[in-house]
């Protein structure tokens, strides 16, 4: 019988997830969300998918990515009070993601708990970003 350990979390709540490729690596990390963040989590993961059903998938630093075949256009992130949706071509999507970033062409989507996620806005959003190029890591 194995004892299967139970990921730990930083201080943000964000979950210490070995670096892996492919879906396992994700949906590791999106079980590891604290509470009602998994929950959304698995919505984003859906709707992704949904929307590319071809998606490439990753963890690395602690991070899920989503991309194609020429790099990554979508990551999220658990902080204390919210989950972060990093668009990391998303000054080029229409409308803008809300909330900038020091890195250029990267946009954000900070989601609490009490939010109600765009579900549309977010399968739009993943079908604009993949016409736009992949970023490499």
């Amino acid at each position: 019988m194995t004892d299967k350990k139970k990921p730990t979390h930083s201080s943000s709540t964000n979950p210490y997830i070995p670096k892996g490729d492919g879906d396992e690596a994700v949906q590791a990390y999106i079980s590891a969300m604290p509470g009602w963040k998994s929950t959304l989590g698995k919505q984003i993961d859906t709707i992704v998918e949904n929307a590319f059903p071809k998606v490439r998938k990753q963890v690395r630093w602690n991070t899920p990515f989503y991309g194609k075949d020429d790099g990554w256009f979508l990551a999220m992130y658990c902080y204390k009070n919210y989950v972060q949706i990093t668009f990391m071509t998303g000054s080029s999507l229409d409308p803008v993601p809300p909330k900038a970033s020091k890195v250029e062409g990267t946009r954000y989507l900070d989601i609490h708990e009490d939010d109600v996620l765009d579900k549309a806005q977010l399968a739009d959003w993943v079908r604009q970003a993949l016409t736009l190029p992949g970023q490499q890591l």
